[in-house]
């Protein structure tokens, strides 16, 4: 798994809203082919240019920022046309230099392989260890943010906060940080050596990959002095969510509890129609969120009804909480329907689409910001909760393994439940 992501991840749909659309080739002129090449060569080099170019093409007709981060786009187009590929690699390194030069964290090229991966991360399942990583902005390291229970990650004794140092010898400070999919999934059966710093001890793991089950949501019943309450916890926004969600309402329901605390925390989005779906069956026919594309035009999402529950909600939120879940909490927020309880979220108020590149290769590009509610695009900036509490002892949130409930020493969990065991008759 990975940070942000489609929305993600899924981020999105995108690392919000994740669309994959295959496109054809644009009309495109091909420079003309060296005469020192055989034909053959020629046509070889002129695809490699083709795909350079038809990446070039997604981001000046999608891209939400019309400067491109300040740089002549034409002249990009110019000087990246102007080399010579002889290889496919050397096209998709010509690609991802070429996106980085829009100094996006978001918009990235993928390999064939990262799109098959990206795609499974958003449907639930992927390959690989059981491992969420995130660059530390300050440090520049790469921090675990999150295990799957009961994964090879988790069973090895991996945990948040732990610094990946390196994966297969290969020093993670060499290692772009949207690449970390790509060195952790792979075959499954298939072995990875990850080294891990935790304070001032360093540990070598030896993971052999599997098939990961993503479970989009868990939740149980909590007894409390005023009466049942539900526990839901969602660890990310998949294309499973929304159903989850309305089968965990019904049966919450049906067990008449009283109100509901939603755990958003470590969750870092998502699919983003996940989130609209999900906000639905929370309230009425109000407006959820906006996006507002690269030409300006504007598009509204809203709640139409009928609500599954209008039982008060808590909604648990950190750091980590991001893109969907931001989407998700903002909408409720911003309508008075749920208090936030917990530290400000990361701040991710961009929305990509997933485009297909002609030979399956893609682009994951920004194309859109999105508002809450009220008009504010918390980009870099987070939500702010309404209840300010730190996670215990500043570490971040980490589900216990087999428990379903956060323990009795969880300041956010325990606060939120006061918050809404006083709005319980």
């Amino acid at each position: 798994m990975y940070n942000g992501a489609i929305d993600s991840p899924s981020e999105r749909s995108s690392m919000s809203k994740v669309h994959v659309q295959v496109l054809r080739m644009v009309g495109v002129a091909i420079a003309t082919p060296i005469l020192t090449l055989s034909t053959a060569e020629a046509k070889l080099e002129n695809s490699h240019k083709a795909l350079v170019d038809q990446a070039w093409q997604i981001v000046q007709e999608e891209y939400v920022d019309r400067t491109f981060n300040q740089q002549d786009w034409q002249e990009v187009r110019q000087d990246y046309l102007s080399r010579s590929y002889t290889s496919k690699q050397d096209a998709y390194v010509a690609v991802s230099k070429m996106v980085r030069k829009l100094q996006d964290p978001y918009t990235r090229f993928l390999t064939p392989d990262g799109i098959k991966d990206l795609v499974d991360n958003v449907s639930g399942g992927f390959i690989g260890v059981g491992v969420t990583v995130s660059l530390d902005p300050l440090t520049r390291e790469w921090q675990v943010i999150e295990t799957v229970a009961d994964s090879p990650a988790d069973a090895a004794g991996i945990q948040p906060q732990d610094i990946v140092v390196s994966i297969n010898g290969t020093p993670t400070s060499e290692i772009n940080p949207r690449q970390a999919s790509e060195y952790i999934i792979g075959a499954v059966g298939s072995k990875v050596t990850v080294q891990i710093r935790r304070g001032k001890e360093f540990s070598r793991y030896k993971l052999v990959r599997e098939k990961i089950d993503v479970n989009p949501l868990v939740y149980e019943v909590q007894e409390t002095s005023k009466g049942k309450v539900g526990y839901i916890r969602m660890p990310v926004f998949t294309t499973k969510s929304a159903k989850a969600m309305k089968t965990a309402l019904t049966d919450l329901e049906k067990q008449q509890v009283k109100g509901y605390v939603l755990d958003l925390r470590q969750n870092p989005g998502g699919v983003f129609d996940a989130s609209i779906d999900i906000a639905r069956m929370w309230m009425g026919k109000d407006r959820l969120i906006s996006s507002v594309d690269e030409k300006g035009k504007k598009q509204d999402f809203f709640a139409y009804g009928p609500v599954l529950t209008n039982k008060p909600l808590v909604i648990l939120i950190d750091e980590k909480s991001a893109s969907a879940s931001e989407v998700l909490a903002a909408a409720l927020q911003d309508h008075k329907r749920a208090q936030l309880v917990g530290t400000p979220t990361f701040g991710k108020g961009v929305v990509q689409v997933l485009k297909s590149l002609e030979d399956g290769s893609g682009l994951v590009v920004t194309v859109a910001k999105y508002y809450t509610p009220k008009g504010k695009n918390i980009n870099q900036i987070g939500i702010k909760p309404n209840i300010f509490v730190k996670s215990e002892e500043g570490k971040p949130f980490k589900p216990q393994p087999g428990q379903v409930l956060p323990p009795e020493s969880d300041p956010q969990y325990t606060r939120g439940l006061k918050v809404l065991t006083k709005k319980l008759k």
